[in-house]
């Protein structure tokens, strides 16, 4: 992969971090990418190790846990506010990347990590597909 692709495909997964909220599929990304839908889709994961959707969704459910922790929102309220469109596929997806449902993870107590900087807690908290 040369550099200027590399570029292209940060674009992408740049547009990814800030618009996670928005809808996104791989067509527009591929657009911001510059290149086509099969190419930009292959190279993302060859670059990052994981498809633009699975990216896509691990931003949303690492946002959705920060709310859910704020504990204001409902499960329903956070799923629409991270850009999710069915709270069966968020409540999956968040499931299989947290372990726990979000109810689950809403009710429990979060106040061990309160005095933790929120730049400090999102990287002890980010969702790991592989991990």
């Amino acid at each position: 992969m040369n550099l200027e692709d590399l570029a292209r495909l940060r674009r992408a997964r740049d547009t990814i971090d800030r618009d996670y909220a928005s809808p996104l599929d791989v067509p527009a990304l591929a657009k911001v990418a510059l290149m086509s839908t099969g190419h930009f889709a292959r190279s993302f994961r060859a670059a990052f190790g994981e498809t633009p959707y699975s990216y896509l969704m691990t931003r949303r459910v690492e946002r959705a846990k920060a709310l859910l922790r704020r504990g204001d929102l409902s499960v329903t309220e956070v799923c629409f506010e991270v850009g999710c469109t069915s709270l069966g596929s968020f409540s999956s997806r968040f499931t299989e990347l947290v372990g726990e449902t979000p109810s689950a993870y809403r009710a429990r107590d979060h106040q061990e990590g309160a005095a933790v900087p929120a730049c400090v807690a999102k990287v002890l908290t980010r969702p790991l597909r592989n991990g």
